[in-house]
C-alpha cells in the first residue's frame, strides 16, 4: 500500500492469474502512489470492480475460466463499471486479438512481458482522460441532460446520463452496450454531411405519438460522437403551439396537422370537423399569427417549436 497518511492518486485494478505479474505491477504502482486491488480469475475481477469502482483496469486477455475479454464486456454492460478505462495485458500482438481487445470495450493495450514504466504513464493518461469525461458527465447529470457518447469505431455506447438511459429504455432502445442501429445509421450519416462541410439533419425516433430527437455535436479527439436527446409529443407541441399564440386547444390542434402538411379535407377526417370548420379555425390561426398563408403560418409555428426545443 502506499506511504502512511498518504493519500492515493487513484485505484488500479490488475487482474492477471499470474503471481509474478501480479507482483511486479503491484509494487511499481504502489511505489508511485496508487492504491493497488488484485484478482486472479474473471469472477472476482468483476466482483472487486463493482464493490470498489477503481479508475483504472489492467486487465489480462488470457486466464482460465472467464477470460478478460468477457469480463471486459461484462464491466462495459454494466451502468456502475461501463466508464472505468481498460488496459489489456496480453502476450497476444497478432491484429485479430488486438481488435478483440477494442470490441470488447478496452481502452488500450500492452504486450508481455510488462514494462511497468509503460504501464504507469499509460495508466496515468487514460485516468486524466477519465476525470475529465467523468466531470463532463456530472456537469451534464446537473443540468438534466440526456447525452451520450458513442465509439465511432465500435458503435459502443461508452457512457450516457441517467436521463439519456431512462429515454432510451423509454423508447424500447435499450440493448446493451452497444448504440441502437438507427442511431450508428444517422452517426454515418452525420459523419458524411459534416466532413461536406454540411449540418447534419436531426433524428427523429416517431414512437405512438412521441418522438426520440437526437442532435450529434461534433466528434471528440477520442473519436466520440456526443449525442444530445430530447422527447417530443404531438400533445406537448399543440399545448406550446397554444401558448405562444394564445390559440385555443382546438386551433393547436389544426395548426400541429397544418405544420405536418395536411390539406383541410385530411385535418376534418382526423379531427371529426368539417372542411368549413377547419378553414374557418385557420382563418383564427392566420389572425393570432399575423400571417396570410399556410406556409407562412407552418413557418413560424416550427420556428417556435425548434426554439423550444432548443431551449
Amino acid at each position: 500500500m502506499s506511504g502512511v497518511g498518504q493519500a492515493a492518486i487513484g485505484i488500479v485494478l490488475i487482474v492477471d492469474d499470474v503471481p509474478e505479474n501480479l507482483a511486479v505491477l503491484h509494487d511499481a504502482l504502489d511505489e508511485s502512489g496508487y492504491m493497488v486491488l488484485v484478482a486472479t480469475n474473471g469472477e472476482n475481477a468483476l466482483a472487486r470492480a463493482r464493490q470498489r469502482l477503481p479508475d483504472v483496469i489492467l486487465l489480462d486477455a488470457v486466464m482460465p475460466g472467464m477470460d478478460g475479454f468477457q469480463v471486459a464486456r461484462e464491466l462495459k454492460a454494466g451502468h456502475v463499471t461501463e466508464h472505468i478505462p481498460i488496459v489489456f495485458m496480453t502476450g497476444l500482438t497478432d491484429t485479430e486479438h488486438v481488435v478483440a481487445a477494442f470490441e470488447a470495450g478496452g481502452a488500450d493495450y500492452v504486450t508481455k512481458p510488462i514494462r511497468p514504466r509503460e504501464v504507469l504513464a499509460r495508466i496515468a493518461a487514460h485516468m486524466q482522460a477519465a476525470r475529465m469525461t467523468r466531470q463532463a458527465r456530472t456537469a451534464l447529470d446537473a443540468h438534466g441532460q440526456a447525452t451520450i457518447a458513442v465509439d465511432s469505431t465500435t458503435g459502443r455506447l461508452v457512457w450516457q446520463t441517467p436521463l439519456a438511459r431512462e429515454l432510451l429504455e423509454r423508447f424500447d432502445l435499450g440493448r446493451g452496450p452497444l448504440a441502437p442501429i438507427e442511431l450508428l445509421g444517422w452517426l454515418a450519416s452525420a459523419a458524411s454531411e459534416m466532413a461536406a462541410g454540411r449540418e447534419p439533419v436531426v433524428l427523429s425516433m416517431p414512437r405512438a405519438g412521441r418522438r426520440l430527437v437526437c442532435t450529434a455535436h461534433e466528434r471528440t479527439a477520442e473519436g466520440e460522437w456526443l449525442v444530445v436527446m430530447r422527447e417530443e409529443s404531438d400533445a406537448a407541441v399543440m399545448e406550446g403551439l397554444s401558448a405562444a399564440f394564445r390559440l385555443t386547444a382546438r386551433e393547436a390542434e389544426v395548426l400541429h396537422w397544418v405544420i405536418k402538411g395536411k390539406t383541410n379535407r385530411d385535418i376534418g377526417d382526423i379531427l371529426g370537423l368539417s372542411p368549413r370548420t377547419v378553414h374557418k379555425h385557420l382563418e383564427h390561426v392566420f389572425e393570432k399569427l399575423g400571417v396570410e398563408t399556410r406556409t407562412a403560418a407552418a413557418a413560424m409555428a416550427i420556428s417556435r417549436v425548434r426554439a423550444a426545443g432548443d431551449a
